[in-house]
């Protein structure tokens, strides 16, 4: 399957480097089963659920994991910290002029300092001078909150803004592990997610998956199949997992909220309409020609051209359906990509 039939063009000013406020914005609806759209705004999603409906969020937090340093030399040095790693240290993506190696040590404010134990390319796994609580809070008060580099393109900024902390992060989430923010939960508001509860009978679920750097990157690959996909890790507890197979039992419907949520279900995913708890990496790649077990109904937002979220909406959608939804997106001048409107999939 050729990459490039994922490709689309879209004029930059519609790139969004703004959220609207929570609970508005336009709102694209696709019905599969009359393959139409319907052009509407996100404050009606709750015409959309039903009491039939489990509404399935991905509660994890976004870190504030750009930090800025210093070499010995004086060389400016930004590491992107990604996961903790097993052996305590950090794996960190790393941008700098001259190009460092392992067992240098960089200095960061306040006295953090971090030794590059091994170098590969733009990555490094770095032992950091803080063990990972205090680091945790490190990153709270000095912490980068790490916007997509198109945001910061289309701003003409090399830094986040200090709203970006609660505008760049759901209202509902709660553990933290993630580079970037699934990016679907940034519409609701809580006053909406109390209405879901209202009308679905408190059938709504969080799951967690920490969404890494590699979410958004396009592929590069000339064929889809080519493409590695990278490693994200999600949980699923057991009571989380009985409820929600009670509710495919009882023919309720599923709505993931965000392409990592229907990562997350599709990865624990064991049978049709079955899943299991994990706690674990996952590298599912999903793309046109996958038969999803779990997932019913999907909220999205609009994504860059050949990503693999594009794909992975393809594959729900179907292509064409998906590809003709994305021109008329900008025909009508939708708001693109992280801090975007959204695509209601029924």
């Amino acid at each position: 399957m050729d990459t490039e039939i994922f490709n689309y063009e879209l004029p930059e000013e519609l790139i969004a480097d703004d959220p609207s406020a929570r609970g508005t914005g336009k709102m694209m609806v696709l019905d599969r089963s009359t393959n139409s759209i319907t052009h509407s705004d996100f404050s009606s999603i709750t015409d959309y659920i039903d009491d039939m409906t489990t509404v399935v969020f991905n509660s994890t937090k976004v870190i504030p994991a750009r930090i800025f340093g210093k070499r010995s030399s004086g060389g400016r040095v930004e590491f992107l910290l990604l996961k903790v790693l097993q052996n305590g240290l950090w794996q960190v993506m790393v941008k700098c002029s001259k190009h460092i190696d392992k067992g240098e040590v960089v200095f960061f404010e306040n006295g953090l300092t971090a030794e590059l134990v091994s170098r590969s390319e733009q990555f490094a796994d770095v032992k950091f001078s803080l063990g990972e609580n205090e680091l945790f809070d490190y990153l709270d008060k000095f912490g980068d909150i790490p916007l997509p580099p198109y945001i910061l393109k289309r701003r003409n900024e090399k830094h986040s803004r200090p709203d970006d902390k609660e505008k760049y992060q759901t209202v509902y989430a709660e553990t933290a592990g993630s580079v970037a923010a699934p990016t679907a939960g940034l519409h609701f508001s809580k006053e909406i997610i109390g209405k879901i509860r209202e009308i679905t009978g408190g059938h709504v679920e969080n799951v967690v998956l920490d969404v890494g750097l590699g979410t958004f990157l396009p592929v590069k690959s000339e064929k889809v199949e080519e493409h590695t996909m990278h490693k994200e890790h999600f949980v699923i507890d057991g009571a989380t997992a009985a409820r929600l197979n009670a509710d495919k039992a009882a023919g309720r419907k599923i709505l993931a909220v965000g392409t990592t949520t229907v990562r997350a279900l599709e990865s624990a995913a064991v049978a049709k309409n079955i899943i299991e708890p994990c706690d674990k990496e996952t590298g599912i790649f999903i793309y046109p020609g996958y038969e999803f077990r779990f997932t019913d109904r999907i909220l999205t937002n609009f994504h860059l051209p050949c990503s693999t979220l594009l794909m992975m909406i393809s594959a729900f959608a179907g292509r064409e359906f998906v590809m003709d939804a994305y021109r008329e997106a900008v025909e009508n001048r939708y708001r693109f990509y992280s801090y975007g409107d959204s695509m209601l999939i029924l």
